[in-house]
């Protein structure tokens, strides 16, 4: 469980930088996310408290003044701590630019943590940009100021840049290909064929990746693309269910229900109504009792 706002926004891919969605947390105890995998570049910071990051089967033990990156198409998991559970802040994005921003900052998912002594900087921007959220253009324009002066203050904490990129072409080329053809009936002999690769070693290379195999993560690439349709999309579950690969809607829902506990539309319904008073705005009420009273943002 968490104390959480949350905005989620309709995903533009083919601009530069498109915020995907951003917010804060209060967890509770032993609060976890995942079994996951994200369909965009995820930042979380830490601002109180600790908690455990997994991916790549490594575990990194986080507290205040840490965070990590998701990025996207990898199976990550994300535990708060019993005793002294995290409070974060977070932002997604994606975009024609979003890797070369996220290997500027010397992270990757090969050295995904990262340490920063700014934490009140980077939160207040972001509440900035949760309190300023209507669709509208100035406060499109204002979110993105806000994201890239979050960026601009962990590029400044992270004095020794050094990141690693995966150059395994094969997990490159698998992986875009899935990415490519998931409203197909894209299969594991399919990615194999157009790599190049008999499947037993497709497979050897999956689980030592991403901790799963070919065909698990093209379940969960599928589902894990519904759930964010679902939040950041007025679109029907049958046309969700389509462009994620399943052939009809039923489907969707039956797995949707296995994973989740309730249905897609039943989903959607929960997160407009947690987002009820961030639709428009956020509250005055929801805003005070999570960060105090609102002021006028000065840089």
């Amino acid at each position: 469980m968490e104390n959480s706002i949350t905005i989620a926004l309709p995903v533009y891919s083919q601009q530069d930088i498109c915020l995907n969605s951003f917010g804060h947390s209060i967890t509770n105890g032993g609060h976890k996310y995942g079994p996951a995998v994200r369909s965009y570049y995820l930042i979380h910071y830490i601002l109180e408290g600790k908690g455990e990051f997994w991916v790549n089967n490594i575990k990194y033990s986080l507290s205040k003044g840490q965070g990590f990156l998701i990025e996207p198409d990898y199976q990550t998991t994300y535990i708060s701590n019993e005793h002294t559970p995290w409070t974060y802040i977070w932002v997604g994005f994606s975009g024609n630019n979003a890797s070369k921003i996220v290997h500027s900052l010397g992270l990757s998912q090969d050295t995904p943590v990262f340490t920063c002594d700014e934490g009140e900087k980077l939160k207040k921007y972001v509440m900035e940009m949760i309190r300023h959220n209507k669709l509208n253009p100035a406060d499109n324009y204002r979110a993105l100021g806000m994201f890239y002066l979050f960026m601009g203050t962990l590029a400044n904490s992270q004095h020794n840049v050094g990141f690693s990129i995966n150059s395994n072409t094969y997990m490159q080329h698998a992986i875009s290909y899935i990415q490519s053809h998931i409203t197909e009936s894209v299969s594991v002999e399919s990615v194999a064929d157009y790599v190049g690769l008999n499947r037993s070693y497709l497979s050897v290379l999956f689980k030592k990746q991403t901790g799963l195999s070919p065909m698990k993560y093209i379940q969960n690439y599928r589902l894990t693309k519904a759930l964010h349709m679902l939040e950041s999309s007025t679109l029907s579950v049958e046309s969700i269910a389509f462009s994620c690969g399943y052939q009809k809607a039923e489907s969707l829902t039956k797995v949707f229900h296995k994973y989740y506990g309730m249905s897609p539309t039943a989903y959607r319904k929960q997160v407009l109504s947690r987002n009820t008073a961030t639709d428009k705005n956020i509250s005055e009420d929801v805003y005070e009792n999570i960060i105090g009273a609102p002021s006028d943002f000065v840089d």
